[in-house]
This record gives structure tokens, C-alpha cells and sequence, in this order.
């Protein structure tokens, strides 16, 4: 994996890292990474927690728009569960750029589990001045 602009923010990201999610790879718009579903995760239903799985996403999101290197975060976002995820599933997340124009873009995040997809986002990012400007 090569050092690039989606990789220093993710290194600096304490939350996603504390979830023990991996980044396995960012760049030209795209990014992808792993989570295993812990006890903490589950809810009383003893699936994954919704926000569990929407967090994985939006890391992936983040990474892939932020790997053009400008800072970019979200305006919007929303996702769609399709099947449940359990306790000591791992899970991959791919995120792929469909369009950016100007300051925003469009990107869409697959929450897999063994190749079968569990979940679909749908994020839309905005580039803003460096954090340190605002």
C-alpha cells in the first residue's frame, strides 16, 4: 500500500482504528477495507449493530475521496442493509468514485461478507479548505 493522502488520514483516524478496521488499499477514488464483527458490535438481536456497518462505510467512503488529496468530507449519506451480520464475520468494504464535479462527488461503498453483499451506501462529499483554515 503506498503512502498517499487517504493513508495519512486514515492513520490519523483513532475511531475506525479502534474498531480494529484495516485500510488494504486507497487511491484514484477508490478504497477498500476490513472489519470483524466483535461482541461489542452485536446488538440484543445478535446481528451487527446498523451504525457498525455504517461507520465501516463511511471510512471507506472517506478514504476513497480523500485519495485525490484534498481534504474532502461528507454532505450526505445513506445506506441500505440487506442481509444481517454476525459475530466473528469479517467484513470488506469497497468504495468506488461514480462522479466528482468540482467540489463534490458521488461515491458508492459494498459492505461483502465472503463475497456477498450485506449492505450498499451511497456517499456525497465536498472539498473544503484545509481543517486548520475553518
Amino acid at each position: 500500500m503506498s503512502n498517499g493522502p487517504a493513508q495519512a488520514m486514515f492513520a490519523a483516524d483513532q475511531a475506525s482504528q479502534g474498531l480494529g478496521i484495516t485500510l488494504l488499499a486507497a487511491g484514484d477514488g477508490a478504497a477498500e477495507l476490513r472489519m470483524t464483527v466483535t461482541a461489542a458490535m452485536v446488538n440484543g438481536h445478535g446481528i451487527a449493530h446498523g451504525g457498525y456497518l455504517f461507520l465501516l462505510a463511511d471510512t471507506a467512503f472517506a478514504c476513497a475521496c480523500n485519495s485525490h488529496g484534498p481534504v474532502t468530507v461528507a454532505s450526505g449519506a445513506d445506506i441500505s442493509f440487506v442481509r444481517p451480520a454476525r459475530e466473528s464475520d469479517t467484513l470488506t468494504a469497497v468504495a468506488e468514485e461514480r462522479t466528482r464535479y468540482g467540489r463534490s462527488g458521488i461515491y458508492d461503498v459494498r459492505i461483502l461478507r465472503d463475497g456477498e453483499v450485506i449492505a450498499e451506501f451511497r456517499g456525497r462529499s465536498r472539498t473544503v479548505p484545509r481543517m486548520e483554515e475553518t
